[in-house]
């Protein structure tokens, strides 16, 4: 199995040179020791620890020596103390810039930014100050300063190179035709070099205009450009294997692969001894890469959800978190994760997963493409199951094979045959159904985060089993109780079936936004055809034993709520 940099058995340089990783608090303002989470009758212990950068995608070191790090998911850009592994929120989630995904440092020390989802690039003057550059570059992202002179790409098919000026000129577009641009550096001669992920080619164009020239193709899923400091080129690929491909620009163009075991490579950057730094838009984290594919965490990885969890009959934990299919690793002696110190594995790289449930050997995910989809993780294989529908999050299987979706956008619960693949409609006008669940004689229950409530599926009609729930999203079934995450309140909430009885089980849970973090307008889920920011989903289920796993996303970790013992 491939996984990421921070796995068990990872090809490592050492420790970092401060010996520790002393990270700053994580996004609830707790250490990693902390355990917010309050409960008289659950004992509530992390699987893995707290995420202290929200993703990481594009990377640059600034003019106080510390490595930048845009985190588009979460909204914000961190600098990492490369040395001591210390963590500190420059740009916050709450500030102007919304969905920061590389950033460039001109020659006056100003940071430029490029906010892919509202298609704006930004500067921010070295006191903090920020001056919207333009809004005319479409899905923006790759961006360089070539002293005091910027450039961006964008990453759409038939996409544009502009050089934009902070003065208010026009953009002046260098070429056309990027077939999905992203991060681009200026080479030693002057040009600028850029990749085509769609097409797997590197090409460049002169900083002043001109033609632009095909460097190299066949390359492995390029996804960032960057020359080290004496002017080698690397393309870095957005795989799981965490390829790096060193190109001979000066002679025969013959090439070197190093595989790093870094899974879905967003950026890098090389400080003045000529240390690459890198970056994951799937697991996070800030990585030391040596030229022989070796790796030393200096940032270690988490989650950037999670949204769905699920766990198998073996007993692994299972999580659907946007960019890849993942698991917490095992740290206790007894071969669980509940000592919370643990990082996270990822198992494949699968397409904007979010909801998911395990069902003999197989794993069933929806996703924000709009599809759900069938996957074999021994095989690594995926059957399509249904495609078109409108944001499918949770998903349940029933014993004869059929799935039960909920189809958020849609307002739908669907059934899709386990035979034919048929989708069929269980029940409609709902407002936004976001989980679902079903029961021994596979009734099925589904919560709904506007309305408030869970309610149950009879023959087409909907019946309320409970209100005032605040906003219910995860879902589960324990005996005679569901369980759900009221993630407005913050809270675990317990629906008797037997009694309607609603009683709250735990409160002060790591979902949602950080408090006192001002709400966002809903993000946009997709952006001239490219996915754009996705929207919360706290998933829940139960474990064989009668715990609860819970996707704690607003700290990046999955809890175990394991019930009290009973005094007497």
């Amino acid at each position: 199995m491939t996984g990421d940099a921070n796995r068990p058995g990872a090809n490592r340089l050492g420790t970092n040179r401060s010996g520790t990783n002393r990270l700053s608090a994580n996004r609830f303002g707790t250490s990693d020791a902390d355990q917010p989470t309050t409960s008289a009758r659950w004992s509530a212990r992390r699987l893995n620890s707290p995420n202290p950068l929200w993703g990481s995608n594009g990377v640059s070191f600034g003019p106080d020596g510390r490595l930048y790090a845009a985190q588009f998911l979460a909204g914000q850009i961190s600098a990492v103390d490369t040395a001591t592994g210390e963590v500190e929120v420059v740009v916050p989630m709450d500030g102007p810039v919304q969905s920061p995904d590389d950033l460039a440092f001109g020659a006056d020390g100003s940071m430029y930014i490029a906010d892919l989802v509202p298609g704006r690039v930004w500067r921010r003057s070295p006191d903090g100050a920020y001056t919207l550059i333009s809004e005319e570059v479409k899905v923006p992202n790759g961006i360089t300063c070539v002293g005091d002179r910027l450039f961006v790409n964008e990453m759409k098919m038939n996409g544009r190179l502009l050089e934009l000026f902070p003065d208010g000129r026009d953009p002046l577009v260098l070429t056309e035709g990027l077939a999905l641009g992203n991060a681009m550096q200026v080479g030693p001669d002057g040009c600028l070099y850029y990749p085509h992920m769609m097409t797997g080619q590197v090409w460049r164009i002169p900083v002043n205009g001109g033609a632009p020239e095909l460097v190299a193709e066949d390359v492995h899923e390029p996804v960032a450009v960057r020359f080290d400091q004496g002017g080698v080129l690397l393309v870095l690929s957005r795989g799981v294997a965490g390829v790096v491909t060193r190109i001979d620009l000066h002679g025969s163009g013959s090439r070197t692969l190093v595989t790093s075991g870094v899974a879905g490579l967003d950026n890098a950057a090389f400080d003045a001894e000529n240390r690459m730094f890198v970056s994951s838009y799937a697991s996070g984290g800030v990585t030391e890469m040596a030229p022989d594919g070796r790796t030393r965490e200096i940032v270690r990885g988490g989650l950037v959800g999670p949204f769905g969890v699920t766990i198998d009959l073996g007993g692994t934990v299972h999580l659907a978190d946007h960019y890849r299919l993942a698991h917490p690793e095992p740290t206790a002696a007894d071969g669980t994760a509940e000592s919370g110190q643990g990082g996270v594995t990822t198992h494949d790289l699968l397409t904007f997963c979010h909801g998911i449930t395990a069902d003999n050997g197989l794993l069933h995910l929806t996703s924000q493409y709009g599809d759900v989809r069938t996957y074999d993780p021994e095989r690594r294989t995926s059957q399509v199951r249904a495609i078109g529908l409108d944001q499918p999050l949770g998903i349940a299987a029933r014993a004869d094979g059929t799935l039960v979706v909920a189809e958020a956008g849609g307002g739908r619960v669907l059934a899709i045959d386990a035979a034919d693949d048929t989708v069929t409609e269980l029940a409609a006008g709902l407002q936004h159904p976001v989980d679902v669940v079903l029961d021994a004689e596979q009734r099925c229950y589904v919560s709904d985060d506007r309305l408030g409530a869970v309610l149950r599926i009879d023959d087409g009609r909907t019946t309320v089993v409970a209100a005032g729930l605040g906003a219910p999203q995860g879902l589960t079934l324990v005996n005679d109780e569901l369980f759900t995450v009221d993630t407005e309140g913050r809270r675990l909430l317990a629906i008797s079936l037997t009694t309607g009885v609603i009683r709250t089980e735990a409160e002060n849970l790591a979902v949602g936004p950080p408090p006192g973090t001002k709400p966002r307008t809903e993000p946009a889920l997709f952006t001239h055809g490219m996915p754009g920011s996705p929207r919360p989903y706290a998933g829940l289920t139960a474990a064989p034993d009668g715990s609860l796993l819970l996707s704690a996303n607003g700290e990046g970790t999955v809890l175990r709520l394991t019930p009290v013992p009973v005094a007497g």
